[in-house]
């Protein structure tokens, strides 16, 4: 029986154990490893909205004010000025969702701003646009670096996009504005 019975500064060593490998978990939820970090983050909606976070819009105006915090009183960072640029919102409050474009700048901006159409960014020089999600389809046009495109059907590797007068099939990994395991009918 004395075999079962543990000190005192042997409880205290097991509490900490315990306790650290409970902050570890926490720590490991909340930047995103394994299973439940990311059933979390994928489950995650906005308040105002009740939408997905992140997700995908685009700019409705030419020009937008990108704010420091979410009202008329925060400083003017920067100016969008791209009509139907795609921009990922991360967070809502009030009227204001807080964006980011492809290279990672953003800000506050007011959601009239903002369209639910979805557009992409081409992110190869080039980009062979095929008649069908295939690699060895038909090419049916070729879109520059930067350009802006309108999204179409997303399958789990191609997107259908369309810009300049001109549609068909791209890689899914070569256009910024799709999450990664986004299908669109």
């Amino acid at each position: 029986m004395a075999g079962l019975t543990t000190s005192r500064s042997e409880q205290a060593v097991i509490k900490t154990f315990v306790h650290r490998r409970s902050l570890l978990a926490a720590l490991c939820v909340a930047l995103g490893c394994g299973p439940l970090a990311s059933m979390a983050a994928a489950s995650e909606r906005g308040p105002v909205t009740n939408l997905p976070l992140p997700r995908y819009v685009s700019m409705k105006a030419s020009e937008g004010n990108v704010r420091r915090g979410p009202s008329l009183t925060h400083r003017i960072d920067w100016v969008f000025k791209r009509r139907g640029m795609p921009l990922e919102i991360t967070a809502e409050f009030g009227h204001w969702r807080r964006v980011r474009d492809q290279d990672g700048a953003g800000g506050w901006v007011h959601y009239a701003l903002l369209s639910g159409a979805r557009t992409v960014l081409i992110q190869e020089d080039m980009l062979t646009l095929h008649a069908k999600a295939n690699e060895q389809a038909p090419v049916t046009a070729a879109l520059e670096y930067g350009v802006v495109a309108r999204l179409g059907k997303c399958a789990p590797a191609w997107c259908e996009v369309s810009a300049g007068g001109f549609d068909g099939w791209a890689p899914k990994s070569k256009l910024w504005g799709v999450m990664p395991e986004e299908i669109r009918d």
